[in-house]
Formats: C-alpha cells, sequence, structure tokens
C-alpha cells in the first residue's frame, strides 16, 4: 500500500484550484474561484472552490471536499487511484509499504478493467510498431494519413493483428482474468479477439485513462463495418465521452470554443496541425452528456461537419441539443465531398484557420440559408423550414437570448415577428406539455419504490414518536460555532495572551460540560481535538478535512465555508470600510469569546433545567433530604455561573 509519507506529500503538494482546474472552467471572485458544478444540472455557478483551504464546495447540491475527494467522486476513483492520479500529475515517487498495492488492486474488478485495458493499449502499439504485419499495414495507413510519430504516440494508436486470438492469449497468458476481458469486449463470449486486423483508436477518459477502443477495417469487405468500437462495460459509456477530450480540454478552455468533428482521424489531423481544442463524438451521434462535458470547459462550440447532405442531416440534429443546454453555437460545413482531415491537407494549417472563422454561422444565419437555397419559391418548403426553425428557438432556455434570435429571424426571412412569436410559445407549450407526460410516466415508474419507502419513513416515524415527544436539541448552532472555531481557527494566538491559542482557551472552558453537547459527532471532534493537542500531535483544518471518517471530514469543510462572507464591493464600489471592529477574518478572537460565552450560557441553562427536574423528583419522595439538598445547593452554583457567564454577554436572563 502506498506509504504514508507519500501520502503526507501528496497533500502537501496538490492545489485544489490546479486540480479542479482540469476538469471545470473556473473563474476568480475575490479569494476563492468559481465555476459550474460538475456533479449536477446548474446555470449559475455555485460550486466554489478555497485555495486558502485547499477544497471546493458546491452549495447547489452539496458536495464538497480536498482534490483528493474531487478526483474520487468526479473520475470515480478509489482513494489509491485518487492518490496515484495526483502523485503522477505532482511528479511524486510513490513509495510503498507492506503487500504491493497493486496486487489487491487487480482483486478489485473495477481497477481491474482499467488495468486489462492498459495492458491491451501497450499490446497493439507493440504490434504496430514491431511487428512486420504491422509495420507494413497499421503504420502505413497512419502515415498515409500524414499522421506523425508524436501525434500515434500521443494518442495512442496501434494495430489489432489478423490472427483471432492474439491479444486474448497475450492475457490470459499475463494472468488476467477472462471474464474480465469479456467484460470490456475485448474477447468475444466465444473467446476470440473482437478487433483484428484493424488499426486501433483508444478512447480515454479526461485524466487520460483509456476505457475503450475503436477499430477501422483496412480490408473492403462490406459485410463487415469500418468502425467497431468496445461493448459498453462498468467504466465506458459512449454517450459520455468524447474522443480526444483528454487532450482538448486544456485547449478548450484556453480558445473559450470547442470545435466539435465526427471522425476520429479528424481530431488527429487538427491536432497535428495545431487546433487542438477539436473533439469527436466516439462513433456515436451527438448526445447531451457530451454536450455537458464540453460546457464544463466553454459555453461556445463550434459544429464541423461534411459538406454533403448526411454532414447537414448531422449538424443540424446537434443544433437543438446544443441550445437546450443554453450554449453558443456555430456550425462550419466544409466543400462538399470533403472532410476535416482531407481539406486540412489539401489547404494547409493556416488556410484551414481561416476557413472556420470566415464560414461559421450561428443556427439562424445557417437555418435560413437552408431555407433559401431549398425552398427556393415553394411556399410550402420555405413554411416546413420555418418551422423547423420555430423548434430550435423553443429549445432556448434563455427567454431574453430566444427573443433577440425569433427579431434575427423575423428580419432575415421577411416574417412578422409577432407570427413567430406566437409559433414558438406555440412550441414552448407542447415542450412543457411532453415534459409534464413524462415526469408523469417518471412517477408511474418510480411509484412502487416511493410507495415503499414513504411506508418505510413511517415506520421509523412511528418507532421514533416517543423520541419526538421529548425535548428537541436546541443547542445545534452554538455547539457548531464552537466546531467551526476549533477546526478553522484553533491555531490562532489570542492576543492579550500569547501563550495561549484559540482552541486552548475554547478548550480550557468547555471541558466540564463536553458530556452535554447533544451532537455526538461533534463532542467526538472536539474531545479528539483535546487528546491530539494533550499529545502535541498536529492538528488544524487540514487533519479534519483528510480525516479517514467521512463524516468529519464532511463537516470540516462545511464550516471552511462560511455561509456568508463580507463582500469586497462595500469598500471597492461605495468606500466604506468597517470602522468600530476589524474585518471579519481579522476579529476571530473577539469571534471566539463570544461563541463561548453564548455556548455556555446555553449549556449552565441546560443544566439548570436538568437540576430542577432532579430537585422537583426528590421533592415529592419521602427519604430524600440529602439528595434534595444538593441538588439544591447545585442549583445556587449553577445560578451564579449562569449570571457571571451573562453579564460577560451583557444578557439579561428571564
Amino acid at each position: 500500500m502506498i506509504s504514508q509519507q507519500t501520502i503526507d506529500a501528496i497533500f502537501n503538494a496538490v492545489r485544489i484550484e490546479e486540480v479542479v482546474d482540469d476538469f471545470v472552467k473556473l473563474t476568480k471572485r475575490g479569494v476563492n474561484y468559481k465555476g459550474l458544478c460538475p456533479f449536477h444540472d446548474e446555470k449559475t455557478p455555485s460550486f466554489t472552490v478555497s485555495p486558502t483551504r485547499n477544497i471546493y464546495k458546491c452549495f447547489g447540491c452539496g458536495r464538497g471536499g480536498n482534490a483528493v475527494n474531487f478526483v474520487m467522486e468526479h473520475e470515480t476513483m478509489t482513494y489509491p487511484e485518487a492518490l496515484r492520479y495526483l502523485a503522477k500529475k505532482y511528479q511524486i515517487e510513490i513509495e510503498e509499504t507492506g503487500v504491493p498495492e497493486d496486487y489487491e488492486e487487480t482483486k478489485m474488478e473495477r481497477e481491474s478493467l482499467f488495468l486489462i485495458n492498459q495492458f491491451a493499449l501497450e499490446f497493439y502499439q507493440k504490434q504496430l510498431f514491431d511487428t512486420d504485419i504491422g509495420k507494413s499495414v497499421g503504420l502505413s495507413y497512419f502515415r498515409e494519413r500524414g499522421l506523425l510519430r508524436k501525434t500515434i504516440d500521443d494518442f495512442g494508436l496501434g494495430y489489432a493483428p489478423g490472427s483471432r486470438d492474439a491479444l486474448t492469449e497475450a492475457a490470459v497468458k499475463a494472468g488476467y482474468n477472462i471474464d474480465f476481458l469479456r467484460k470490456l469486449g475485448l474477447t468475444t463470449d466465444k473467446d476470440r479477439d473482437f478487433f483484428f486486423n484493424r488499426v486501433i483508436f483508444p478512447i480515454h477518459n479526461l485524466t487520460g485513462k483509456v476505457v475503450a477502443f475503436a477499430g477501422r477495417q483496412l480490408s473492403n469487405n462490406k459485410k463487415s463495418p469500418k468502425y467497431i468500437n468496445s461493448r459498453e462495460s462498468d467504466i465506458y459509456h459512449k454517450s459520455k465521452f468524447l474522443y480526444g477530450a483528454h487532450l482538448a480540454k486544456g485547449p478548450i478552455r484556453k480558445e473559450d470554443h470547442c470545435i466539435l468533428v465526427e471522425g476520429y482521424t479528424d481530431v488527429l489531423a487538427l491536432h497535428q496541425s495545431g487546433i487542438r481544442n477539436v473533439v469527436a463524438s466516439s462513433g456515436t451521434a451527438l448526445t447531451v452528456e457530451q454536450i455537458k462535458l464540453v460546457k464544463r470547459y466553454t459555453q461556445q462550440i463550434k459544429l464541423l461537419y461534411d459538406g454533403d447532405a448526411a454532414g447537414i442531416k448531422a449538424a443540424l440534429r446537434g443544433v437543438d441539443l446544443v441550445l437546450a443546454q443554453d450554449m453558443n453555437v456555430e456550425l462550419v460545413l466544409l466543400p462538399e465531398g470533403e472532410d476535416p482531415d482531407s481539406y486540412l491537407n489539401k489547404v494547409g494549417a493556416s488556410a484551414f484557420r481561416e476557413y472556420l472563422e470566415k464560414e461559421a454561422k450561428d443556427f439562424i444565419l445557417f437555418k435560413t440559408d437552408l431555407i433559401l437555397k431549398e425552398a427556393g419559391d415553394d411556399p410550402v418548403k420555405k413554411a416546413n423550414l420555418i418551422k423547423d426553425i420555430v423548434e430550435s428557438l423553443a429549445h432556448i432556455p434563455d427567454p431574453i437570448k430566444r427573443a433577440v434570435y425569433v427579431r434575427q429571424c423575423s428580419s432575415l426571412l421577411s416574417i412578422d415577428e409577432s407570427i413567430l412569436i406566437a409559433e414558438v410559445n406555440r412550441a414552448l407549450n407542447k415542450q412543457s406539455r411532453n415534459q409534464r407526460i413524462d415526469k408523469i410516466r417518471e412517477a408511474q415508474h418510480d411509484y412502487d419504490v416511493r410507495k415503499q419507502l414513504l411506508e418505510n419513513e413511517a415506520r421509523l416515524q412511528k418507532a421514533d414518536e416517543a423520541k419526538s415527544k421529548k425535548k428537541v436539541a436546541t443547542d445545534h448552532y452554538q455547539e457548531r460555532d464552537i466546531l467551526r472555531l476549533l477546526i478553522v481557527f484553533g491555531e490562532r494566538i489570542k492576543e492579550e495572551d500569547p501563550q495561549v491559542t484559540v482552541a486552548e482557551y475554547i478548550l480550557s472552558n468547555i471541558q466540564d460540560v463536553i458530556t452535554e453537547f447533544e451532537n455526538e459527532t461533534y463532542a467526538r471532534i472536539v474531545l479528539e481535538y483535546g487528546q491530539r493537542l494533550s499529545q502535541h500531535l498536529p492538528v488544524n483544518t487540514e487533519y479534519f478535512i483528510n480525516h479517514s471518517d467521512k463524516e468529519i471530514s464532511e463537516i470540516a469543510v462545511e464550516l471552511s465555508f462560511p455561509e456568508h462572507e463580507y463582500s469586497e464591493n462595500w469598500q471597492k464600489m461605495w468606500g466604506i470600510i468597517l470602522q468600530t471592529q476589524p474585518m471579519p477574518e481579522e476579529n476571530v478572537i473577539q469571534d471566539s469569546i463570544q461563541a463561548l460565552w453564548r455556548f455556555m450560557l446555553r449549556k449552565y441553562q441546560r443544566l439548570i433545567e436538568k437540576n430542577n427536574e432532579n430537585i422537583k423528583k426528590n421533592q415529592s419522595e419521602e427519604g430524600k433530604e440529602t439528595e434534595l439538598l444538593t441538588y439544591l445547593q447545585t442549583h445556587q452554583l449553577l445560578i451564579e455561573q449562569r449570571n457571571l457567564v451573562a453579564e460577560k454577554l451583557n444578557s439579561v436572563v428571564l
């Protein structure tokens, strides 16, 4: 397993904003960064990254954590996988202790699938470069397409030999489970190789791991499809992947737009020419999931298709999907008979870039041009094509943007704007109705499950009915505030006593009432904090954020992000500055003192209430005079302590 020393080195090296920035487009907002959450759909960014705390938090769906948590969640990796990914990113050498962790990982199915794909990748590459047939057939094909060795290596291209069991035999001989080979689709149910006599295009996830393969046949066998893809598996769902995205995500963010093409070789050719913000839809029609993947990095997408009828059809099919995600879409059609690869080789990179800029049209211009060319003077054709534009307009969720496009369309086609508005509204109503019907169907489908959940909930509620009648916890906010001060500011030095930290000051005052914490987890954290402090062990925000207990880690992340922040606009825009007290982040000591006394006041009040119950109980029973006297004396002491605390807070106790 990975040594603790290596884990510490990884946590010390990682920068949360650098890790997240590989997957999400971040914008600086004050001391933090913001972006669209990759874990749920949203239009307004609520995903916040804090470089100072080295954590992230989404205020929309509630997910949060450190860099390791993010990689695990986003890439569905295990803890060791995420550590290895970050170690590679920050060039940290991994030190193993005990039993080699790779041995344990191979026992886990999902990790085994990645290991087998990596083996297959290396096998196909070796066949391409180290065998005569691979060089003469596979490598020749790539060179005919003008691909350089660096491009071949960057994308991990390979060759599957004509033998029907070459990969399967090699993998089984190397100790890989044949059942996993079948699950990945590398081996058929008859234990033969799925890919044979084809050049191979590996498909990677965003972190660069191979999740699947595509193979192109090199013969003219019309009975066999030109391209075949790996079957879907636990690590590969073709609708969620874009070919080349692992290399294109950085350039897409930098250029602030993405070029989407149809074919694998189109991506390779454009990438090699220096146009690197390009991806392909991995052998499938464009999907919503793929568009959302692009949306993480940019709001601008350019659909680049062949100029034939099939290319036009594909372009139009993708437009509505992009519009529905509130993205800006442009379309570029190449001259008829050309694809991006062939046209690039014909005119060169510079002229190709100029063509992209010159010929890019937004969907309104594209469709109106299509209407004028196809419909001519035929009013029926023109009406049908206008209806098609109306359907596209109805997919735009932003009403202002939609209104602008309606006006533009009205002007271009010389149609009364009010007519278009009425048609768009009709289409919107139809969409809304269809969505309601879909929701009803989903509700009916889930009815039995929801009914069962409600029944279970009712049983639990009935079982807890007695508990619910008892005193409801009322000190939650005070306990949580004490926890916040300990975890976030515990290391700060108390100004009037430089020998004492905030944590020491708080813990020394609350040790008598820790057992009175209503939240058991909060009490456990406070006790652990005190134990580590007494043993002179490191205890700080990072310790709790990276805690092995997931619940404690999540609490630490929550507390590290304040619910409210002092806006910098008070000073920047209006010149208003705080004069009666320091800025919030500089007012920790006073904050700690106030929070502590508020907490103590609540706890003394609880103790008084509990003691009063004991007094009443002993007053009603004979022979309890001694116990009653003790409780009465305790009552007087508690009253005195409570009043002292109230005095510090300038509070009136009723």
